[in-house]
């Protein structure tokens, strides 16, 4: 009997001394006649995945599978043993968390933000850029809201890339213009251009005229007062009275960046006609065109019940008349777009609906005394300022203009 308990049990060291290996297990409340653990701090904690702290051991499992005992790291059970060797492998934590402060899974969290919190400063900024831009536009352009951008797309989506959708969207923001003076009258068009009323046209449009009529693509008619004009770029500045609530302003493209070959559209009212719209491309860019800066020049056109063409030079030769003695020259946007007398001052647009240019010289066959009526019309050689022209004397104008 006593050898087989023996054999079952743990051998004596000697006479009434405890089991070398006591059976006790890690779980086991610690037995008070122990000794206290080492007087060492504990080995610091090592995370291994988030969410998992572990406490590295002596190479012994916790609960002493493939070791001699059951406490784990060559001590008793809930006391860690003598500091192993950095390849030894590690146990489960039992003892107090870790402070939440120290948690090592709590940065990866705090630097998945950097990048989210990034993108939304960078985008605040870019807002701010974009809004002192608008504003500054707005100061240039003048107090009323005046749309002025490079890229901005005006026609619907549907038909984005269309003359239907071209004129769509930009037909309202074309009027008609008939300025009366003593020697008879004249018929142009004009580009709406702020909220309250301004309209860009041509100087010689107006030029002279005792009255302004105004009627937009609505029908609806309103008086106009002349507010600056420029004789040597052919431009002037008008603004409706009592102007209506609603008005549609054009967009203010960029003409730099405009290409020979660009499709083109141009809408006026040509001989009267209102609204009417025609198409073409970009024939040719920085033409020297010259004009009469002569306000008789205007008055002749008048006195011919608005028929009269505009006389120009260009390629040193004169079309439509004498331009006279009293002259200036500009740049302009060529196109074989269909102008006609009466698209005087109208908008030559891109195709995303931005105005490239104001149409202020054509030519027509018609002019020439030599040429038979079956051959009046245009001929697809028509001019127009370009729209960064406008923008750049729109302060001049607003202050009375050259002329003043």
């Amino acid at each position: 009997m006593t050898e087989s308990f023996r054999r079952s049990g743990e051998y004596p060291q000697g006479d009434n001394q405890q089991p070398a290996y006591p059976q006790q297990h890690a779980s086991s409340p610690v037995n008070p006649e122990w000794p206290p653990p080492p007087a060492y701090e504990p080995v610091a904690p090592v995370a291994v995945e988030p969410g998992t702290t572990v406490w590295p051991g002596s190479g012994q499992g916790g609960s002493g599978s493939g070791g001699e005992g059951h406490g784990g790291g060559g001590g008793f059970a809930g006391y860690p043993g003598a500091p192993e060797p950095a390849a030894a492998s590690t146990a489960v934590l039992m003892a107090e968390p870790v402070p939440a402060t120290e948690a090592p899974a709590a940065a990866p969290k705090k630097r998945a933000k950097g990048p989210l919190a990034l993108l939304a400063a960078v985008a605040i900024v870019a807002a701010a850029i974009g809004g002192g831009t608008a504003y500054g536009i707005q100061e240039l352009t003048g107090k009323d809201t005046t749309s002025s951008s490079t890229s901005t797309t005006v026609v619907p989506t549907a038909k984005k890339g269309t003359i239907a959708g071209v004129a769509q969207a930009v037909s309202p923001s074309i009027v008609e213009i008939n300025a009366t003076s003593n020697a008879g009258s004249s018929t142009g068009s004009g580009v709406i251009i702020t909220t309250s009323g301004e309209i860009i046209t041509n100087n010689h449009v107006i030029s002279g005229a005792s009255s302004i009529k105004v009627q937009l693509s609505n029908g609806k008619s309103y008086t106009a007062k002349v507010v600056g004009t420029d004789s040597k770029k052919d431009l002037a500045l008008i603004k409706l009275e009592n102007a209506p609530s609603g008005l549609k302003t054009a967009t203010l493209g960029n003409s730099d960046g405009v290409q020979v070959g660009d499709d083109v559209v141009a809408i006026g009212s040509p001989e009267g006609l209102t609204g009417t719209v025609t198409s073409g491309i970009v024939s040719a860019l920085d033409r020297d065109v010259t004009v009469s800066t002569d306000e008789s020049q205007s008055q002749d056109q008048q006195s011919q019940g608005g028929s009269g063409q505009w006389p120009f030079e260009f390629g040193g030769q004169q079309f439509n008349g004498d331009t006279g003695s009293s002259t200036t020259t500009y740049k302009a946007l060529q196109t074989d777009a269909s102008l006609n007398p009466g698209n005087s001052g109208g908008a030559l647009i891109d195709m995303n609906g931005n105005i490239i240019g104001i149409n202020s010289a054509m030519y027509s066959a018609a002019s020439d005394s030599s040429s038979s009526s079956s051959s009046a019309g245009s001929v697809g050689l028509g001019f127009a300022i370009p729209i960064n022209t406008v923008k750049s004397d729109l302060a001049s104008l607003r202050a009375g203009g050259s002329d003043s």
